[in-house]
């Protein structure tokens, strides 16, 4: 089938988000993993395409994301969607102002918007400003991302510095006034050569403005809710059939791996929530895995009955988690902890485990590389931006679900096994 919206993502979890919105239609979404090396077949709807890009060098994702825009035009989509993180995650180099420029010299078009806003999970945006809750983006726990601490609340002022091309605002005195208000705002930075441009949403109705307003532009960005309204925008107009195809289900069975490589400060009380509940659970110390590797764990894990669920996690505090990277280096923490999770995900699969919930965007990037998994078919929603998706590994069905670190409830790794015994 022709492909009507072609999204990328610049994160595993975030391409994972976006799809879970756009599946809430009930059409068909598939998620690529990377680039597609074939040429498009069999192609749903909705195609989105995860990279691992977002603390790339910027020539890199810039390259990456190119690719990915060349990938789905040939898959027949006209229509484009930048998804970046709802935190707008980036320093002052990118990479978001500087892949957007890129995709829009790629389509042609001289102006798109910005709007990384999610209501319904706290992150709202106004008069150009980003709040986490009722914090300020630079006052929210974000302040201390180890790869992009975000010391800045103002869109504005972050993505300036990325761009070549001037940036504006369209405020939420222009979204609540409606679609064509906020078109008429657009044309009018437009005239003035405004190519970027911020848009403010506080409530989900904002949403579904900006995306009236917007659904017709060869690019949209933001995060992934502000995409959610274009299926049933689509489907009312007609561009997408009534008769496209639906999402599957399969069943996996009840053997479960949970692993956690997120430090963020929701994902520290998903941890704590799931250990009370009694499931057995071994903490990755990256000390110890300097100093011996992954055996110690790998061991451990080979002992689990895995119809208990147990969790392997690298969640720490902010202070533990930079003594760790004092000594070793930050990088070097990152990938160790990223590496032998993923081993952990492979081992799991080969002693039986069908369904891993992992949690974290660099985590789930190295763990689908590990599974050798190429594409996903997105299921059920089990918190708002996080679906199961279900793919084959080494010749086996396996459902899996990638969390962004700050989504979900506390009780997510429960929820998860629960929603997927109710399907």
């Amino acid at each position: 089938m022709t492909t009507v919206l072609g999204c990328i993502a610049d994160d595993f979890t975030g391409a994972t988000d976006l799809a879970g919105l756009l599946a809430r239609s009930g059409v068909r979404v598939s998620l690529r993993i990377g680039v597609p090396i074939e040429p498009p077949s069999g192609t749903s709807p909705f195609e989105v395409i995860a990279l691992k890009s977002r603390t790339a060098p910027v020539a890199e994702a810039v390259a990456q994301t190119r690719a990915a825009l060349a990938w789905l035009q040939h898959a027949g989509a006209q229509r484009f969607f930048w998804k970046y993180c709802s935190t707008f995650d980036c320093t002052d180099e990118g990479n978001i102002g500087p892949v957007a420029e890129a995709l829009m010299a790629d389509l042609g078009t001289d102006q798109t918007i910005y709007c990384p806003a999610f209501p319904e999970n706290g992150r709202s945006i106004f008069m150009g400003n980003l709040f986490v809750g009722q914090q300020p983006l630079a006052e929210s726990p974000m302040k201390d991302h180890p790869l992009t601490p975000m010391r800045d609340s103002n869109l504005m002022r972050l993505l300036t510095p990325q761009v070549t091309r001037p940036v504006g605002l369209a405020n939420r005195l222009v979204v609540a006034q409606g679609a064509l208000a906020l078109r008429a705002r657009l044309e009018e930075l437009k005239a003035d050569g405004v190519a970027h441009v911020v848009v403010d949403a506080v409530a989900d109705e904002d949403l579904y403005i900006i995306a009236e307003a917007c659904r017709d532009m060869p690019l949209m960005t933001g995060g992934s809710a502000v995409a959610m309204p274009l299926p049933a925008l689509y489907l009312a107009d007609g561009t997408l059939s009534a008769d496209a195809p639906k999402g599957p289900s399969p069943d996996v069975g009840k053997s479960t791996i949970v692993l956690s490589g997120s430090c963020s400060a929701m994902t520290n009380t998903q941890v704590a929530t799931y250990i009370a509940t009694g499931a057995p659970a071994y903490q990755l110390d990256p000390m110890d895995i300097a100093k011996a590797g992954t055996s110690g764990v790998l061991a451990w894990l080979a002992a689990q009955d895995l119809t208990k669920a147990p969790l392997i996690y690298a969640t720490a505090d902010p202070s533990s988690v930079k003594a760790a990277q004092k000594v070793l280096g930050t990088a070097a923490v990152g990938e160790m902890i990223e590496h032998t999770l993923a081993a952990c995900a492979v081992a799991a699969r080969d002693a039986g485990a069908r369904r891993i919930i992992v949690a974290g965007g660099e985590t789930s990037g190295a763990v689908t590389k590990a599974l050798g998994v190429t594409q996903l078919d997105i299921g059920a929603e089990i918190a708002p931006g996080v679906p199961w998706t279900f793919c084959i590994s080494d010749g086996k069905q396996i459902a899996l679900t990638l969390k962004s670190g700050n989504f979900g409830a506390e009780t997510f790794f429960t929820d998860a096994q629960e929603k997927l015994e109710t399907l």
